[in-house]
């Protein structure tokens, strides 16, 4: 859906229907005075009155349909003061709810009147400094964008339709998509020109949802789709889409480099493993040191001769989200102006039980040079990431390290489906984390980095094993990872076990991957860490 921009007042606005937000109890001559304008109908329509802008409401408001504005689709925002808490969540999804109506009702051209959506800052504003809490600034005009965008998202590809081709996402390389989408979003403005502000507003959350939006192809699609390759083959068609760089390490470079730990997983697969590296490096910064994001790429576990149970096993092809993200992360940096230098590495592979897999028990010598002792091969994805810490470091000189991963039930249990856990080294970089989170949708929750809880992970034979007891089992993996981080880095550990996929559906996702983490890592790029 493209988002298009109409100005010139009320006068000018056309749109199959128009989409007002408004608060529990607030009349539409408080909340869109303008839409009255562009819309006078409304006056009378008897509809109006039975609207309560309870939150998650939505109704449809018509006028005749020869119109300029022949439709109004009212959005609840609920109470004022409890939208104040959570502002940039409840307009998302207001938005998400609001689009996904013009989608029922075939409705081609959708569009939301700005100043409706501008006095939304004010709301936020007063709590900022009411509370003096340090709430992230944000736009109301981003997030509806990408509210409004992410309501329309479906993962389709492999559907048929009535002309036997694959469905699919706008965009996607399968046939055209049969089902209906709207044609058009547009913020209308009352100004003789589009404001630069509400511009560029509109655009960030046009890439933002961008972004998440592929993350959630990624993590939904099928493994025998989404290998290591084709991970590989996103970043560099992403790299050359943007005029960024990728490459990908294979089979034989990877384990004649020594990364032992890595190798241990990729044994018993047959599909090719990759380290994939894509680089935004704009003029001028390619010389500055890089912010890092390294992500777990496991594209199915089964968890290797530590064989999980069979019982939901398909969602193991998620086990890649953090790569996922950081991949999604790249396209929507692509479309947007972020004059940082930003590394991604992920480390891709299956992990498969065969002949040639690593057993329990085994031993195996890292790239750092320290020795590892396998208890439970079914913790891969803390060795894939240990070996990638410690070459992209060694690579990359960076400022700051955040990797990223769907790394233990364990975090599952600790925080639930919804929050992820953050572990930092740095208590300023795990703050700028959380409230970035809070703000784009992405909620995460300190865990500490005791090195006492180091015990847990004490080995016999090797330097250390790759897992402890169950007890404390998110910070143990975390602290293992910690052993890989050279001194003075600046690093943040992400366990989003728990958000990155879901079966809940809600009005901004429709279940299965949810493209978690892909608008924090783009506002750290953005706003610096």
């Amino acid at each position: 859906m493209d988002i298009r921009f109409q100005v010139g007042g009320p006068a000018q606005w056309r749109a199959d229907a128009v989409i007002v937000f408004l608060f529990e109890g607030e009349a539409l001559s408080d909340g869109a005075p303008e839409l009255l304008e562009a819309a006078p109908w409304l006056g009378i329509a008897p509809a109006v009155r039975d609207f309560r802008g309870k939150k998650d409401e939505v109704a449809v408001f018509h006028g005749h349909p020869d119109l300029a504005v022949p439709r109004v689709i009212a959005a609840g925002l609920g109470k004022r003061e409890a939208f104040a808490a959570t502002a940039p969540s409840g307009l998302r999804a207001a938005a998400g709810a609001a689009l996904r109506r013009c989608r029922e009702l075939k409705i081609e051209t959708v569009a939301v009147e700005a100043s409706s959506l501008a006095r939304l800052d004010a709301v936020a504003l007063a709590r900022v400094a009411a509370t003096g809490d340090g709430v992230q600034v944000w736009s109301p005009f981003e997030e509806a964008v990408c509210g409004a965008l992410l309501g329309l998202y479906r993962y389709d590809r492999f559907k048929t339709n009535g002309n036997g081709n694959g469905g699919g996402n706008a965009g996607s390389e399968t046939g055209e998509d049969a089902r209906f989408e709207p044609r058009w979003l547009a913020l209308l403005c009352a100004e003789a020109s589009v404001p630069d502000d509400l511009h560029a507003a509109a655009r960030k959350g046009e890439a933002a949802a961008a972004g998440v939006a592929l993350a959630r192809d990624l993590v939904n699609g099928p493994p025998n789709f989404v290998t290591p390759g084709h991970l590989a083959e996103q970043a560099e068609a992403i790299a050359k889409k943007y005029g960024m760089k990728a490459r990908s390490l294979g089979r034989a470079e990877l384990a004649d480099m020594g990364m032992g730990a890595f190798a241990s997983v990729f044994r018993g697969a047959e599909e090719e493993p990759r380290l994939v590296v894509i680089e935004h490096a704009p003029k001028g910064a390619e010389d500055q040191k890089p912010l890092v994001l390294v992500g777990k790429g496991i594209t199915f576990d089964t968890g290797g001769i530590s064989l999980k149970p069979a019982a939901k096993m398909h969602e193991m092809k998620g086990d890649m989200a953090g790569a996922a993200a950081i991949l999604g992360m790249f396209e929507a940096l692509g479309r947007s102006d972020v004059p940082r230098r930003v590394v991604g590495v992920m480390p891709c592979t299956e992990n498969m039980p065969d002949g040639r897999a690593t057993r329990p028990g085994d031993i195996v010598t890292t790239l750092s040079g320290k020795t590892v002792e396998i208890l439970n091969t079914d913790a891969e994805g803390r060795l894939v990431l240990c070996d990638a810490l410690t070459w992209a470091q060694r690579e990359y000189s960076p400022e700051v390290v955040v990797d990223l991963a769907t790394l233990t039930g364990a975090c599952v249990v600790a925080l639930g489906t919804d929050v992820a856990a953050v572990f930092a080294n740095d208590d300023d970089l795990s703050g700028r984390i959380r409230g970035v989170g809070d703000v784009v949708g992405d909620r995460f929750w300190p865990l500490p980095l005791w090195d006492m809880y180091f015990e847990n992970l004490k080995s016999d034979v090797a330097d250390m094993a790759n897992v402890g007891p169950r007890e404390g089992g998110a910070v143990n993996a975390a602290l293992f990872l910690k052993q890989f981080v050279d001194k003075g880095v600046r690093w943040a550990h992400l366990d989003i076990a728990g958000p990155a996929y879901t079966a809940k559906k809600t009005s901004t996702c429709p279940g299965g991957g949810t493209g978690f983490a892909v608008r924090t890592l783009l506002e750290l790029a953005r706003g610096g860490v």
